[in-house]
């Protein structure tokens, strides 16, 4: 990690900081000193914390996830012991405040993090950062073709990331180098690190105990600039494994399988800690596909414990010092033999979790989940009858493998034994087949290995090192009509309707690329690779062998072509990053309007919406990716696949005269008009990715306030961030008393605002139709620093001030 003089830096935040680090230096020397002479910097600072920890909790048994979080608290003492009951309850209470190590941001999210760090002026970030240039390749006709036209198409954006790079200090991978997960991976996670992630499916470094939360990027920038960043302290819902995995069964299948058990909501508030015999079997990159598609449960992040295999995947990567690292930290004690002196990457020896889930692994079968939520979970041998009676379509139009989720050597060297088998019976794919390596690390060693070649001599296609199809940056060559109803089967992450390719009709279910790969040479969404034969051209039955693979490549990985290779410099204050006053990609920030001194009162109700409301519903990616620099062309989409729950109607609202419109051009309207309204929505509101624009969008246009039955845990954060109050209602039934054209007049919430977030919160609604007025109690957890957000307007109007 790159070291950073603080002492450069400028702002409150900063000088506070400083004086508080000085203060605790005091009391620490001796720890130092002695962890000094043996650990690396990094985990000098992590142990000392740890030992502040222990100090304060006394001897608390802690599991693996509340060591590492913990040990990255600012001030440990306040965080644990503040309203917690003398640190007896913290999880679910405790606000901890939290240096994270680096933070790693995507470039369609990094676009407005850098806008809102570029307004605090700081000469240079705080912590280590990285861009991943990943979101802006569409997947078309093949990885050179592909990654050609996406650098012409988005060269105004890469430029100015790389530009941003430079001025800032900040690592920059070109487009074409990976994604960001499986970059992060290879290169910077390592066990004990803190890490933020401008994408919701940033835990996928948890594979490799680290302890990586999706955000907004409010919240990176927050990290950014060296401010302290407010969590909730998660619950601990524990996972403990057991058995082995079966031939067709892969670490994918235990994901799939608890998104079944807890739906897309159950994981929302904790972190997932896997542990247990059944944790030594698993390889590295697969304990790390269970971690990335955590987000689909709402988990906070998920964990897992070193294990042989972390050491493995280390020295694999060319990180054999990493490897020697942890084995020192985890035999090195300046407080004595106590076990409780030792930091180690397991939980302790009698920890508790809130919860606790129990996965024998020898008896799970494949599982496929969708369409449309990653947590409609069907087992591979009740798939067949599923389909038929759900009136799903037979027919397979695709099959996509790779992504960040399962793109490593073990997934594509097993899925190469079915392929090579299939090939030498005379078998091609009978739909159309897709490969997305995750990075060029792993392209470069499947090129070397002959993997590649064996997926294009079958008629694969093999697509650029980016995110493509997984996130809607994809155009299908079957010419399938947007509306008609097909099915794709992907080793992707996430399902919802109409996110891969913009047609609401395309059913996707996830599986694993083991499942994807046999079901893509079906042709078929009813065929079992377990017990069914498919047809040779000679007329012969074949019948797939289980799948077989390697862990990692017997020699180290390639590191790929020159020109994928990370940009890494020192900040350079004479780099000028320029935005075109006329761009239609990029527009600088204008800082939103503080909140009012009084109630809000006069709020419409813009729309009710019914159902399923996740990121993609509120700003939709795929095309619209390119505006993600730009709030005002970006916002034009705000809410467009949204349902209308009085109408029925999807991005349909109603003026307060009966004219109809789609839901952004009302909320312009209103926006014109200076009418601030709010949305009424169900539950899981904000589900999905870390997108920010789904907070800056309506706050944009004019939303004050969002009031549903459940928020997802980033989108909710995200609001809060950009100044947009996020209420829940008190009795799920009141949802039903409230429709749009109300007016809204909120009841204690500037109070509660002014204390800090402490107070009850009404809204006052008076109906359209002229039946009267009703007074609906709403619940927030509006904390103290997130009410000065709101308060201000917007974090950045805070932050840029150096509050």
């Amino acid at each position: 990690m790159r070291s950073i003089d603080l002492a450069s830096r400028s702002g409150n935040a900063l000088r506070r900081a400083l004086q508080t680090q000085h203060l605790r230096c005091a009391t620490q020397t001796r720890a130092v000193s002695s962890a000094a002479s043996v650990l690396n910097p990094t985990y000098q600072k992590l142990y000392n914390k740890y030992t502040d920890v222990r100090r304060v909790l006394g001897d608390r048994r802690l599991t693996l996830a509340e060591k590492i979080l913990y040990s990255h608290l600012d001030n440990v003492e306040e965080s644990l012991l503040s309203n917690t009951n003398n640190g007896r309850d913290i999880r679910g209470q405790a606000n901890l405040k939290l240096k994270p190590d680096r933070v790693n941001m995507q470039d369609a999210s990094a676009q407005m993090a850098l806008l809102q760090f570029m307004a605090c002026n700081l000469p240079q970030t705080a912590i280590p950062a990285s861009i991943h240039c990943d979101h802006l390749i569409v997947g078309e006709r093949g990885a050179d073709d592909d990654l050609e036209a996406g650098i012409k198409t988005n060269h105004e954006v890469f430029d100015f990331l790389e530009s941003a790079g430079k001025k800032y200090g900040i690592d920059f991978w070109p487009p074409g180098a990976g994604i960001i997960h499986q970059t992060v991976l290879e290169n910077y996670a390592l066990p004990g690190l803190m890490m933020l992630g401008t994408d919701s499916h940033s835990p996928n470094a948890g594979g490799l105990s680290t302890i990586t939360i999706g955000v907004g990027g409010a919240d990176a920038v927050e990290a950014l600039v060296g401010a302290p960043w407010e969590l909730k302290a998660p619950k601990i819902l524990g996972v403990r494994l057991t058995g082995k995995l079966n031939d067709w069964v892969a670490p994918k299948d235990v994901i799939l399988h608890l998104a079944g058990l807890l739906t897309v909501r159950g994981g929302t508030g904790y972190i997932v800690e896997y542990f247990g015999p059944g944790v030594e079997t698993l390889s590295l990159t697969g304990m790390a596909t269970a971690c990335n598609m955590g987000a689909e449960i709402g988990a906070t992040t998920s964990i897992f414990p070193v294990t042989d295999a972390s050491i493995r995947y280390l020295k694999s990567t060319r990180r054999e010092q990493a490897a020697k690292d942890v084995n020192t930290l985890q035999n090195f004690s300046s407080q004595g033999s106590a076990e409780d002196a030792y930091f180690r990457f397991k939980a302790d020896e009698g920890a508790q979790y809130d919860e606790l889930i129990e996965i024998d692994l020898s008896k799970l079968e494949p599982h496929i989940n969708g369409p449309f939520t990653p947590d409609l979970s069907t087992p591979l041998s009740e798939f067949r009858k599923t389909v038929q009676e759900q009136e799903w379509p037979e027919k397979l139009s695709a099959g996509l493998i790779g992504s960040c989720t399962n793109s490593s050597y073990e997934d594509m060297t097993r899925v190469e034994s079915l392929v090579k088998e299939a090939e030498k019976a005379g078998l091609k794919p009978a739909a159309d087949f897709y490969i997305t390596p995750g990075s060029e690390q792993i392209r470069a060693t499947l090129e070397r290995d002959g993997t590649l070649e064996t997926f294009t001599k079958a008629g694969g296609i093999v697509l650029s090192n980016a995110c493509g199809p997984c996130i809607g940056q994809w155009k299908r060559q079957d010419n399938v009509e947007k509306g008609a109803a097909n099915a794709i089967f992907t080793s992707y992450n996430r399902n919802f309707r109409g996110r891969n390719d913009g047609n609401p009709g395309t059913m996707n279910f996830l599986a694993s690329p083991e499942i994807v790969t046999a079901m893509a040479f079906a042709g078929s969404t009813t065929f079992n690779p377990m017990t069914d034969s498919l047809t040779t051209p000679d007329g012969k039955e074949f019948r797939f062998s289980a799948p077989h693979g390697l862990e990692g490549p017997e020699t180290p990985f390639e590191q790929g072509k020159e020109v994928f290779k990370v940009l890494s410099q020192p900040p350079n204050p004479d780099a000028e990053v320029v935005i075109s006053p006329t761009s239609e990609r990029l527009a600088f920030l204008e800082p939103f309007e503080p909140f009012p001194s009084s109630d809000l009162s006069g709020l419409k109700v813009l729309v009710k919406i019914t159902g399923k409301c996740t990121t993609d519903t509120i700003s939709a990616a795929g095309p619209w990716l390119k505006y993600k620099g730009h709030l005002p062309n970006i916002s034009e989409n705000t809410l467009n696949t949204a349902i209308n729950a009085e109408t029925g109607e999807v991005n349909v609202a109603y003026d307060l005269d009966g004219s109809k419109h789609t839901i952004p051009e009302l909320a312009k309207r209103w926006k014109a008009a200076n009418r601030p309204w709010l949305v009424v929505a169900e539950h899981n509101y904000g589900e999905g990715s870390a997108r920010e624009h789904a907070a800056l969008q309506p706050r944009y246009l004019g939303a004050r306030i969002i009031v549903c039955k459940s928020f997802a845990r980033i989108h909710e954060t995200n609001l809060k961030k950009q100044g947009v109050v996020p209420l829940t209602f008190a009795s799920e039934a009141d949802y039903d008393k409230i429709s749009a054209g109300d007016e809204v007049a909120t009841v204690g919430l500037y109070e509660m605002l002014q204390n800090g977030g402490k107070g009850e919160v009404s809204l006052k609604v008076t109906k359209k139709d002229g039946s009267g007025e009703v007074l609906i109690p709403v619940k927030h957890a509006v904390s103290k620093d997130q009410a000065g957000f709101i308060l201000a307007g917007s974090a950045l109007n805070l932050l840029s001030k150096g509050l």
